[in-house]
């Protein structure tokens, strides 16, 4: 507290004791706080305003009553809509919706909804009952013991499993492990020996094999059916050439000079994947076993080269099958069908070893690597997986496309995998890193088959080198597309070498010849067509 200090203290009084006293107090000043004066003059104030009027405060809340004009109230009525839709969705996005259809379903009946309205999916139907759900204000929606519990479930299903197969699955799976093994341990040895060449010499064969490629053009055409040619793939020896169509028949014709040399019929429905036995028209005789084709009735048909009719059919498949492939051994058989699943069969018994799911849309290629050991597969999901059949796991999972998966293809060096997309591109897979090394923007529409060079055996360059004679399997790659081209692309660089044309329309299929002579094309314009380099001898 500040003490009090008299001002003028020595003037002389001219006043009386009393009055000079009351003078010298009014005169005095005082040091410190005014908060307490303040906090009186705000007490003030505000009796004043309980006597005299009302606050600012009291003036918003007042029950007076004002006439709003049509508009403003038709304003006001939009600004309301569009906030209580923003909390509308705001709710929506902390909901738990069901995603299991029946659940989704049951709750619409306790809301008194229709269950299914007319062109209504899985996805718009839960859309639906979110909207629904979001638009009771002031409940929350929790989700029952039920729904948690199966939402668990569904978590654990997410987690890799395994079933307990035949025993012939498990003499399967050994066999292909005991005849897998050495022909690896053969391809990884060549390929040591392979690398040892000096590159000025492989570069200069590269050179020539491209360049030959460059020269191709349209060698032959012929309409191979009334319907759409949706299949073409050359035999082993490269003297024969079979089509699959729309119409359901099979047809086999001669090269170069693409006479017809036997119709099959067997079929009811479009033919989508056709394949050779490894050893057809080279080994085995032509009373067995020589071609598969698989087709959209659900069967798969196995053909003799000397009869019409097939010699048996592979059934199991509940939908479409789509693409089949021959194991390289020629003792199964694995076929990719629309009922989500793949199958591999025993072309000696007929019989199914393997139901694999996995996908979780339709499955739509499939092919096998050249030692045996492992399968690809590729699905309407837009996703490609790698199998091994040894053990039955999914080693790789070749995720990167936003489209379905056509075509799937492993290269002959058995590490490299490529896959064509409805995304229009092509895709190279590392096996070994487990990654996409090249992505190929492939043609303009959809990419319909991607296929490397698989050469034979006897296929080599005739020159040695340092006493070793490199292949050129493997050393370029072909691509199909529903823009009517076929695209030749180099295996090193993944550069375009030579752009065919010359269907009318969608190209469907393309496949090469294992001499390095021919390759061959199928479209939607019903025909099939060769492709040579133009001094290609007859």
């Amino acid at each position: 507290m500040s003490t009090p200090m008299d001002i003028d203290s020595n003037k002389p009084s001219k006043r009386s004791g009393e009055t000079s006293l009351s003078s010298t107090l009014s005169r005095r000043v005082h040091f410190g706080s005014i908060e307490e004066s303040e906090r009186q003059n705000r007490r003030k104030t505000t009796v004043a305003e309980d006597l005299n009027g009302v606050s600012l405060e009291d003036l918003v809340d007042s029950s007076m009553n004002y006439e709003l004009s049509e508009s403003s109230k038709k304003s006001r009525e939009e600004h309301q809509a569009i906030l209580d839709e923003f909390e509308r969705k705001k709710r929506a996005r902390t909901l738990a919706v069901p995603t299991d259809d029946g659940r989704v379903r049951a709750k619409l009946r306790e809301l008194g909804e229709p269950q299914c309205l007319f062109g209504e999916g899985p996805g718009d139907r839960r859309d639906r009952l979110r909207y629904l759900l979001s638009k009771q204000e002031g409940t929350e929606i929790v989700p029952d013991e039920e729904e948690s519990s199966a939402s668990e479930s569904e978590e654990e299903k997410e987690e890799e499993f395994f079933t307990q197969g035949t025993p012939e699955l498990l003499e399967a799976r050994r066999w292909i492990a005991s005849y897998s093994l050495p022909r690896a341990r053969d391809r990884l040895q060549k390929q040591r020996l392979e690398y040892e060449l000096p590159l000025p010499q492989l570069k200069s064969l590269r050179k020539d094999l491209f360049s030959e490629l460059k020269s191709y053009a349209n060698f032959s055409s012929q309409i191979g059916d009334d319907r759409p040619t949706s299949q073409c793939t050359f035999s082993p020896d490269c003297n024969l050439v079979a089509t699959g169509s729309w119409s359901g028949l099979c047809k086999i014709w001669s090269v170069p000079s693409c006479n017809t040399f036997a119709t099959l019929k067997g079929h009811t429905d479009r033919v989508g994947g056709v394949s050779w036995h490894p050893q057809a028209t080279i080994s085995i005789d032509r009373n067995v076993v020589n071609l598969a084709s698989g087709g959209a009735d659900g069967f798969i048909n196995l053909w003799s080269l000397e009869s019409e009719s097939p010699l048996a059919s592979l059934q199991g498949h509940t939908a479409r099958v789509s693409k089949i492939d021959f194991h390289p051994s020629g003792r199964f058989l694995g076929s990719a069908s629309y009922d989500t699943s793949w199958r591999l069969w025993d072309v000696e018994t007929t019989e199914e070893l393997l139901l694999q799911e996995g996908h979780s849309r339709e499955v739509y290629a499939i092919k096998f690597q050249i030692d045996g050991a492992l399968v690809a597969t590729g699905g309407l999901d837009a996703i490609g997986r790698v199998w091994d059949l040894r053990t039955g796991r999914s080693t790789m999972v070749l995720e990167g496309h936003v489209k379905d998966i056509l075509s799937v293809d492993f290269s002959p060096n058995g590490y490299q995998v490529v896959t064509g997309s409805a995304d229009n591109t092509i895709r190279i897979w590392d096996i070994r890193t487990l990654r996409c090394i090249y992505a190929i923007a492939a043609h303009k529409s959809l990419v319909s088959e991607a296929r490397f060079f698989h050469g034979s055996v006897t296929l080599a360059n005739d020159e040695l080198l340092n006493g070793v004679r490199p292949a050129l399997s493997g050393l370029y790659l072909v691509s199909s597309g529903y823009d009517g081209f076929v695209n030749i692309w180099s295996a090193d660089d993944w550069n375009l070498l030579k752009s065919l044309a010359g269907h009318d329309g969608k190209v469907m299929s393309v496949d090469v010849s294992s001499d390095n002579r021919f390759i061959a094309s199928s479209g939607f314009d019903r025909t099939f067509k060769l492709w040579a380099n133009e001094n290609l001898p007859i």
